[in-house]
């Protein structure tokens, strides 16, 4: 028992919530399983690429507004509470969506249903985020949010991928899009159940709980630090829902086509789940402003120029344009300790701190898409890439004021 706690405490991974961790890996692979082919089957089925990208729309509005509150809603309610309402969300929203909007191919009916689900999502990763932040060792607390973005990244974009691959050839679309009930159940009853850990609610009155809830708003007014932070999250993972848009296209009109490109990204992720990790602990030993300024800020930027310039440079090298997309992937995990760096900016509302950090995991969502769609007509390929790369480097900037209560003494 002890050689466990030792190589538990060695990891940075609480124990008390081993399984938590478990849970939000398989709760994400059911809720990611249909990213990469939702959108271009039902265009398959007649929609238009603009009907398909307003269900998207509405989706990511809704995954803003849960990340936001979840962190606020963990503090007055108990992380369990929280996590199962995210839960009967998104069954109910996938239920609606599935059983009343696919089967009709009613779009008026799949935006309302989808946009219900994605409130199921961020309600039941983000909240246990703050269970996190509870219960890690703050020395070892980079490390244990960099497991949180392993678990996360590795169900949304690796397993649930993967999984999709199989079930769709077996299952079916459809099939494949109900059996995503059965993993987030899996993932609920471990996380929930399993997982014996209680974070306890908030035991203050209905309206203290009500001022508590405005905190995640107030909070970026009273500590503007957090506010920054919340921007450098958006700016985090803003490419990572533009250059699906847009870059197929353009690595195909340079020999790539999409088939490879779909491998390029899994592998991008593959890397990006690996470093999560090893962001998180370089974190611990750097120093959590330092990791997320120069390998995320200065490391993204370079190498989302990469994307578009190395496969004009070297025609279309599949090899040269993966090794770019790797790296790619593993400086997007730099920003990893900011999930650490902004709770501990507070003593005390670390909810509301993270409520603002989620819901800059959350924008990107539709900020991305909104990018290319105002600006690749203007400016083209070339144009978007460097105002996404301008945002990286913005983000450095905004990083280096991002500072902790005990280094602003040590400068003073």
């Amino acid at each position: 028992m002890n050689t466990n706690n030792t190589f538990f405490a060695k990891v940075g991974l609480p124990q008390k919530i081993i399984w938590g961790y478990i849970g939000v890996l398989i709760f994400m692979m059911g809720d990611g399983l249909e990213i990469g082919w939702l959108s271009p089957w039902l265009v398959e089925q007649g929609f238009t690429v603009q009907q398909t990208s307003l269900l998207f729309v509405a989706y990511g509005i809704t995954v803003a507004i849960a990340a936001w509150f979840s962190g606020v809603l963990t503090e007055m309610f108990g992380a369990k509470k929280t996590m199962f309402l995210g839960f009967l969300l998104y069954v109910l929203g996938t239920i609606g969506f599935i059983g009343l909007g696919i089967s009709s191919m009613n779009l008026s009916v799949m935006i309302p249903m989808y946009a219900l689900r994605g409130f199921g999502y961020p309600l039941f990763a983000f909240s246990f985020l703050v269970w996190i932040s509870y219960r890690a060792d703050q020395t070892r607390l980079g490390s244990a949010v960099g497991w949180f973005w392993f678990v996360f990244t590795g169900g949304l974009n690796v397993l649930g991928a993967y999984y999709s691959v199989w079930a769709i050839k077996e299952l079916g679309h459809v099939n494949t899009l109900w059996s995503s009930l059965l993993w987030v159940t899996i993932g609920a009853i471990i996380a929930l159940m399993i997982n014996k850990d209680t974070l306890p609610a908030n035991k203050a009155s209905s309206a203290e709980k009500l001022k508590e809830l405005g905190k995640g708003i107030t909070i970026m007014k009273d500590e503007p630090k957090v506010l920054l932070g919340g921007i450098v999250r958006v700016i985090n993972t803003t490419a990572q829902f533009a250059l699906p848009v847009f870059l197929p296209m353009y690595l195909a009109s340079h020999g790539i086509p999409t088939s490879q490109w779909l491998g390029i990204w899994g592998t991008i992720f593959t890397s990006n789940i690996i470093f999560n990790l090893i962001f998180g602990m370089v974190g611990d030993k750097i120093g959590w402003r330092q990791t997320i300024m120069w390998f995320g800020g200065i490391g993204c930027g370079i190498t989302t120029l990469g994307l578009v310039y190395i496969p004009l440079w070297t025609e279309g090298n599949i090899f040269l344009v993966g090794l770019i997309g790797i790296v790619w992937g593993a400086c997007l995990a730099a920003y990893v300790p900011l999930s650490a760096l902004v709770p501990s900016l507070v003593d005390k509302d670390k909810g509301a701190a993270l409520a603002v950090l989620n819901l800059g995991a959350g924008l990107p969502v539709f900020v991305g898409p909104a990018i290319v769609g105002i600006f690749i007509g203007v400016v083209g390929d070339f144009g978007v890439i460097w105002i996404l790369a301008s945002l990286y480097f913005l983000s450095t900037v905004l990083t280096y004021f991002i500072k902790l209560p005990e280094e602003v003494k040590a400068t003073n």
